[in-house]
């Protein structure tokens, strides 16, 4: 089985000894998924493509030629360009479309030799926490089949669970990499905004998206983010920042740690989650870490900031969506108005309209400053803040999500539900600070749990230390 291996360095050392072979992985890998087609996780999957591409590097392997990330099969989001093939978003509205070109990260990823096999399920436009408001169905998680798996990413995170493939590239716009990876108890890494590029990434809300991995090591986590990251001539907000070796080496020196206060008093958090949480605390200040709790009195407005903002966002960039150049027409479109009209309401899911709905609300005329404004000024408070607490503390220590993985379709009774399951996440995405979800055993159903850390801008490389460490506590 594909998921027996939990880094790169084990499938490469397997295909050295001659254990395998890189198209033996992907053989293993497409009978994974076709073994547990029903939990949806892919919207496509690359099946003659795949075994092309590993019988190629399995070649160059032998040839000594090999890239970075030859012997590993990474699947990615269905918001993710790649030429000449499908990408809807899990959308209608772009159902059958083909790119035309691909992304900045898939042309990275297959220059190192990694293997993609398939497009993995989303919720729409990657609008929800759940993986069930997708076009193709919810992605059902594979510790337990009838809990969602954790969104947007909730295929990508679903396909490294159950041995699909070996890691996965999802986004994060408000948690959408970290809290599926935390619903299914593996590594999900956020960098810090402007690392990687976001050329050929569907957008939803571009001041918030960022390329995330999900992967069974925190080794795997570093070698993709080397491999993804650093300047792109078509992104102009990426960072001129160098982009370092990830090595990761086992963090050794005492770190100070920071964690919210209000993560343990909130009657929203799980008590598993809560027992899980203080069980670390105790675990690090035992190691000889100085743990404290700080005060963060803007939590309360941080789903509500962000939600403001990325609705707004989301209004302005699903207004190309119109069934006039590409994608679902209204077959019942009679003039230019209705194809307006009659494709946007066919087109879009019920939650992608109340986000659009929204966004336009906050940014119209008599309502973009009581809102959009109001919001942008608390971002700027929260940000602020968290300087200042990084300033002092090497790290934030929180819980990914309030509980684990929900029954699917408690979402659909209120939605506030999925959106308060960000109260965690939202504080990097609005900070554009890097956070990493760390699995941290399971609850006593079964459950995968996870926490979260954070730090200072551009400090991957001592969050992914810091991580190694961490797991082996």
């Amino acid at each position: 089985m594909v998921k027996s291996y939990t880094s790169l360095a084990e499938i490469k050392s397997a295909i050295a000894n001659g254990n395998t072979t890189v198209e033996k992985l992907a053989k293993e890998c497409l009978d994974n998924i076709s073994k547990h087609a029903r939990l949806n996780a892919f919207n496509e999957v690359f099946h003659q493509e795949t075994l092309i591409r590993a019988k190629d590097i399995d070649k160059k392997i032998r040839q000594g030629a090999a890239g970075k990330l030859a012997g590993m099969v990474i699947a990615i989001k269905d918001n993710i360009c790649y030429k000449g093939h499908k990408v809807s978003a899990s959308s209608k509205i772009l159902n059958n479309f083909t790119s035309v070109y691909s992304s900045t990260i898939v042309e990275r990823l297959l220059a190192e030799d990694a293997v993609i096999i398939g497009r993995c399920n989303c919720d729409e436009f990657g609008m929800g926490a759940s993986n069930e408001n997708s076009y193709f169905g919810p992605v059902k998680n594979f510790a337990d089949e009838t809990r969602v798996s954790g969104g947007s990413s909730g295929g990508s995170a679903v396909a490294v669970q159950a041995g699909m493939c070996h890691a996965a590239i999802g986004t994060d716009t408000g948690g959408s990499v970290r809290q599926p990876a935390s619903f299914c108890g593996l590594i999900g890494l956020k960098p810090t905004y402007g690392r990687i590029s976001r050329h050929g990434i569907i957008a939803y809300a571009s001041s918030f998206d960022q390329v995330g991995t999900i992967t069974r090591s925190v080794e795997d986590a570093a070698l993709l983010l080397e491999v993804m990251a650093g300047p792109d001539e078509y992104d102009s907000t990426l960072a001129k920042a160098d982009i370092p070796a990830f090595n990761t080496r086992k963090s050794t020196s005492v770190k100070k740690i920071a964690y919210l206060q209000e993560a343990l008093s909130s009657p929203g958090v799980d008590q598993e989650v809560k027992g899980t949480f203080i069980n670390y605390i105790e675990k690090l200040r035992a190691a000889g870490h100085i743990v404290k709790p700080i005060a963060f009195e803007s939590l309360d407005y941080m789903v509500p900031a962000y939600y403001i903002l990325a609705m707004a966002e989301a209004s302005s960039n699903l207004s190309r969506y119109d069934g006039v150049h590409y994608g679902y027409r209204s077959p019942a479109a009679t003039d230019l108005e209705s194809t307006y009209k009659r494709s946007r309401s066919e087109g879009f899911g019920k939650e992608v309209k109340r986000r659009i709905m929204l966004g336009t609300f906050v940014l119209s005329a008599g309502y973009y400053d009581a809102y959009y404004t109001k919001a942008q000024k608390v971002r700027r408070l929260i940000k602020e803040k968290t300087d200042e607490i990084l300033k002092e503390f090497d790290f934030i220590l929180i819980p990914t999500a309030p509980e684990p993985a929900f029954p699917i379709g408690k979402g659909e009774k209120d939605p506030v539900v999925t959106y308060l399951s960000d109260i965690f996440t939202v504080q990097a995405s609005l900070t554009g600070a890097p956070a990493i979800s760390l699995p941290a055993g399971n609850n006593s159903k079964g459950l995968p749990l996870g926490l979260q850390l954070l730090t200072r801008h551009f400090e991957e490389q001592e969050l992914l230390n810091f991580s190694k460490y961490f797991l082996e506590l």
